[in-house]
């Protein structure tokens, strides 16, 4: 049914509050006001345009005009109580029906990164929502400085970059936890980096990470698991890369998949660190450097604001006290991996 075609229900005694108000010149009793908001509801339900209903309320004033002119100031009074009455009907539903829509869309994002929904049901729902879970999809999560709501400037203006660059390419952008979210078919990976771009331009410089892509239904659940983890470990690590990819960081799950035989090697290599003066975590420190620079004695030197000196001069106080030289590739590989672990597990501040 087109607006041209609305039903007379929508004008439902309207002629006749008409005639009789600009007859007696009362204003519109509660019964009938909420009857016109009533009228609006149903009108919004239906899907009719507002800006059709408003027409149709004025020619229909129009047909029905009292014909004596001291009447007229109380028919116009009449259609502005009317159509007052009825837009705000016509809003009432219409920001019903948003609620409805965006208490949906929460309930399936929860469902989708929980994992708690049937997956066959969730495949179905997904397509209401651009999605087609029969793909793989990979999942981007950038966290801020603070907290970020669906309705936020930052989401919207995200959203907004992503539209203008992509279109409508099956992409799905939330928040969550307040964290901002983003699932894109998995081969489409041009978006997820164009939305860590934007991410980090909009966050004040937050940082973003990237999931796998997963096949199926619950892959969005693994990619957004994989996302999560990735953003621990750079807090845990202390990493500087705005945007992390999980398939970049999967070396260090394998290296904590067996905590205790991780926490032995920690504690066997690095204990002994603990009985230099000033204890441990300035040695650490020294080998995060030493490491991370590539081993190379005046990088490490500069990022630790040392001198090449100091720095040579910390390096054998730690041979001395672990018989483990860290210049010796035969002895590196077994520091830098227990140096890893002491950043996952939070050595020496934590006793393993």
């Amino acid at each position: 049914m087109t607006d041209r075609e609305l039903p007379e229900q929508y004008l439902d005694g309207y002629a006749e509050i008409l005639a009789e108000v600009s007859a007696t010149g009362r204003r519109l009793t509660r019964d009938e006001i909420a009857s016109r908001r009533a009228l609006g509801e149903q009108a919004a339900e239906a899907g009719h345009g507002l800006r059709a209903l408003v027409s149709a309320h004025l020619a229909a004033a129009r047909t029905a005009w009292p014909g004596t002119p001291r009447s007229a100031d109380g028919a116009l009074a009449a259609v502005q109580q009317v159509i007052d009455a009825f837009a705000e009907g016509y809003e009432r539903a219409q920001l019903l029906a948003v609620r409805q829509e965006e208490a949906a869309r929460r309930e399936f994002i929860d469902d989708l990164l929980y994992g708690r929904s049937d997956l066959g049901r969730l495949a179905e729902r997904a397509e209401r929502f651009g999605l087609r879970l029969s793909h793989a999809h990979a999942v981007a999560v950038a966290q801020g400085p603070v907290t970020y709501d669906e309705g936020a400037p930052v989401p919207r203006q995200v959203e907004r970059a992503l539209i203008s660059r992509f279109g409508d390419r099956n992409v799905l952008l939330t928040t969550k936890g307040g964290r901002l979210l983003c699932v894109a078919p998995g081969h489409q990976d041009e978006v997820l980096a164009y939305f860590a771009k934007q991410a980090h331009a909009s966050t004040d410089g937050g940082r973003v990470a990237i999931g796998r892509p997963q096949p199926g239904p619950g892959g969005v659940v693994q990619s957004y698991e994989e996302a999560l983890n990735a953003l621990e470990l750079a807090e845990r690590l202390d990493l500087d890369d705005p945007v992390l990819r999980a398939a970049d960081l999967l070396v260090y799950p394998v290296l904590t998949r067996d905590r205790q035989a991780m926490a032995d090697l920690v504690v066997d290599s690095l204990g002994p660190l603990t009985t230099a003066r000033g204890g441990a975590q300035p040695l650490l420190d020294t080998l995060t450097a030493y490491f991370d620079s590539g081993c190379v004695a005046a990088e490490a030197a500069r990022r630790l604001t040392l001198s090449v000196r100091a720095l040579t001069y910390r390096l054998e106080r730690i041979r001395k006290l672990t018989g483990a030289n860290p210049a010796d590739p035969a002895h590196r590989y077994m520091l830098q991996t227990a140096v890893i672990g002491a950043r996952l597990l939070d050595w020496p501040a934590k006793d393993l």
